[in-house]
């Protein structure tokens, strides 16, 4: 028993690694793991007390417990045991699909990457690329809302960045737990974008397993008191247009609600650029009748270094203005009340038309708008008057003026057009690039409706 023993000196140092690790995981992670989340809870608890809806306990929630939760679920159990039947498969081969599902959907919510990094660099980015205005934001209204509702922003999509400035601009009254595509399931992004809260959708699986443990963790986070942010639109405006509203999300925070449930208080919110980034790549798939998206990392690559440059160098301008606004909440509860018969598609369709009650309209929609209504080439003169004569027409809308000056609105607008090469001038005399027609049609779309609207 006391004999030496030669070993080598790797399988020494691979021995020596096993008790470390096994030292560690039995003593030292717990710990340190208890002390780390006592600090995060603390942390947290103080960012509730400046936050106007305090972050639910549900959000906080460890991730490995709520994926638990969900593939366990009386609902989800059900479901395994059909999607088995059906398929004709080992009801433990469909209890690990559902359980793939469900980690592919829950989030890992980090209050340090929200808070420290996310709200920070959303900011940033914002202000970097463009001049940010706030539309129509009623205070007392949003501060009104019951505290135990849960509350989701509804919103037009016109671009990621989106995601970004709502983040921001959002961030003094709740963490926002957003329903992302399949574009954000690329590694590392996925990493960061889970830790922000946001949950993972396949927009088009028509896979019955994986709709049912979706829609049991949306109805768990609505009933949970989780913030949420959607889009009714399903997916980004390939025509700068609003869309007719896909359904799928509505119908799982609104199916099997019991009478007793929280409120659900939705609050539209409008967005609108002088310049979406992803404007040709939308334009190109709406000719082609298909959302394929082909964006080469290489020509992000290009257009972000070309703005380095341009910073670097001191010829660097922002790309105009965006601008958001919030419109006045609507009750789940009241709408339902009020619309006995009212259908998911109903609650949809009113969602949208709130949301383009809030379209903000900038100097590009309205210099493109007015330049498409030329039969001809367009006199500056002409341009400007054609511009102020519709900021007459549309008196309840939330039209911003630079200096609150239309003439210069206008020049504003138009300078953004012939930069991009959207707009010739010759003997004074303005034309639309025939070739850059659609592109002009898209940004001119985002404001059409307001003029439907107001002549219907």
């Amino acid at each position: 028993m006391m004999q030496t023993v030669a070993i080598p000196l790797w399988l020494f140092v691979l021995i020596l690694l096993f008790a470390v690790v096994t030292f560690a995981s039995h003593f030292l992670f717990p710990s340190v793991r208890w002390f780390f989340r006592r600090r995060m809870q603390r942390a947290v608890a103080k960012l509730n007390e400046r936050l106007e809806r305090p972050i639910e306990p549900f959000k906080l929630a460890r991730r490995y417990d709520m994926i638990q939760r969900l593939i366990y679920d009386p609902e989800v159990s059900r479901a395994i045991v059909e999607h088995a039947r059906t398929e004709g498969i080992p009801e433990n081969v469909a209890f690990e699909q559902a359980k793939r599902y469900a980690r592919e959907i829950v989030p890992g919510f980090s209050a340090t990457a929200y808070f420290g990094f996310a709200i920070r660099f959303a900011k940033f980015l914002s202000r970097s690329l463009y001049r940010v205005r706030l539309g129509n934001f009623d205070e007392a209204a949003l501060s009104a809302v019951d505290k135990e509702a849960t509350v989701i922003f509804v919103m037009n999509h016109r671009s990621n960045m989106d995601y970004v400035l709502v983040t921001w601009l959002a961030a003094e009254r709740s963490a926002l737990s957003y329903a992302v595509g399949e574009w954000a399931r690329v590694w590392p992004l996925s990493r960061l974008i889970k830790a922000m809260g946001a949950y993972f959708i396949r927009r088009k699986s028509r896979n019955d397993l994986y709709r049912r443990v979706l829609a049991r963790y949306v109805r768990m986070a609505t009933d949970g008191g989780v913030t949420q942010a959607m889009f009714p639109e399903g997916g980004l405006s390939l025509d700068g247009a609003l869309a007719q509203p896909k359904l799928g999300l509505l119908k799982y925070i609104i199916d099997e609600r019991s009478a007793d449930a929280r409120d659900v208080v939705f609050v539209p919110v409008a967005l609108n650029y002088d310049r979406v980034f992803e404007d040709r790549i939308l334009v190109a798939a709406g000719q082609k009748g298909e959302r394929r998206f082909r964006a080469r990392i290489s020509v992000v690559a290009k257009f972000v270094m070309k703005q380095v440059w341009l910073r670097l160098t001191g010829q660097y301008h922002r790309h105009g203005y965006a601008a958001v606004s919030f419109g006045a909440p609507i009750s789940l509860s009241q709408f339902q009340r009020d619309h006995p018969q009212g259908t998911v598609k109903h609650l949809g369709k009113l969602l949208l038309d709130r949301i383009g009650e809030e379209v903000p309209v900038l100097p590009v929609p309205m210099v493109a708008r007015a330049l498409l209504s030329a039969e001809g080439p367009m006199t500056h003169k002409a341009l400007a008057a054609t511009v102020e004569q519709m900021v007459e027409t549309l008196p309840k809308a939330h039209v911003y003026l630079p200096r609150g000056d239309t003439a210069y609105a206008t020049e504003v607008g138009l300078r953004m057009l012939k930069k991009r090469n959207l707009v010739q001038e010759a003997d004074g005399l303005l034309t639309l690039v025939k070739e850059e027609r659609p592109l002009v049609a898209y940004y001119a779309a985002s404001i059409e409706h307001l003029f439907r609207s107001r002549s219907a």
